[in-house]
């Protein structure tokens, strides 16, 4: 097997070129499983480690720009970050192990498209979109978009995840992401919930996104309870309503680390965390 290391975008288009079934590689924690396990076996790896474009983040009027092959744990250590998009910071910091942090990216997070994927119930909540890169140009679409299943993406054959785009909100409000494993560190998620939302001087919530991952094939959203809760109060009595509203709605699989039943109820209690 060839590994070559490009160190600008047009060079990965010379080699994708040359070697059209090449595979892009960033951390690698996924795809040198699978190379291991024999599920695939790419001739030839393009490895990302040395393309600059694919390594800053950026805080723009209206936006922050994050390339997709920055670290979880350099977007962990980015005070960007920590102070602007909290959620994201709140999810990366339960991701996995610290090896797997320092090495594994936002990118291959993304495009592993797996539904226990840490980031992606965040992104959703924050409406992020992604930048696609390609010799032919690069174009925008919406996480929800993007990511079309398990596994499954809207990249096509010569395209490549450049970077992830937030739009920046007006400070307030509150957020969290809350998650179940069978361990209290370095779990798969057997259900998760990134939530953003604000409460006005009353308690009464203005505004609520959520998103619950692990319990179907891609992240779900609820656009009606949602609707729903805006205008109550934040309760446990308004909470546990929105929860059955919640499990009626969801239909996850068993698998080896869940019964269907349990993550339903699990994804449904996961609200209740809003209360602190």
């Amino acid at each position: 097997m060839e590994v070559l290391f490009p160190e600008k975008l047009d060079q990965i288009w010379d080699m994708w070129v040359k070697y059209p079934d090449g595979e892009l590689m960033a951390g690698g924690t996924d795809l040198l499983v699978q190379i291991a396990n024999r599920k695939i076996r790419p001739r030839v790896l393009i490895c990302l480690e040395k393309v600059g474009e694919l390594h800053h983040i950026k805080k723009e009027e209206r936006e922050i720009w994050i390339g997709a092959a920055l670290t979880h744990q350099s977007l962990l250590d980015s005070m960007i970050v920590k102070e602007e998009l909290p959620v994201l910071w709140e999810a990366l910091s339960v991701l996995g192990s610290p090896p797997i942090r320092h090495a594994g990216t936002i990118g291959g997070n993304i495009c592993t498209a797996s539904p226990a994927g840490d980031t992606i119930p965040a992104l959703y909540v924050l409406e992020a979109q992604v930048e696609v890169f390609s010799q032919r140009g690069n174009r925008r679409l919406p996480i929800d978009e993007f990511v079309t299943g398990p596994r499954c993406t809207a990249l096509e054959q010569d395209e490549m995840l450049g970077g992830v785009v937030i739009p920046l909100k007006s400070q307030g409000g509150s957020c969290g992401f809350f998650k179940i494993g069978h361990r209290k560190a370095l779990a798969i998620a057997v259900a998760s919930l990134a939530a953003i939302w604000r409460t006005d001087v009353e308690g009464i919530l203005r505004e609520i996104k959520l998103a619950w991952g692990s319990v179907g094939p891609k992240v779900m959203v609820f656009p009606e309870v949602q609707e729903w809760l805006v205008g109550k109060p934040l309760s446990e009595k308004v909470l546990k309503e929105a929860k059955e509203m919640v499990i009626k709605g969801l239909a996850p699989i068993d698998d080896i680390r869940a019964s269907a039943d349990y993550r339903k109820k699990s994804a449904g209690n996961l609200l209740l965390k809003l209360l602190g």
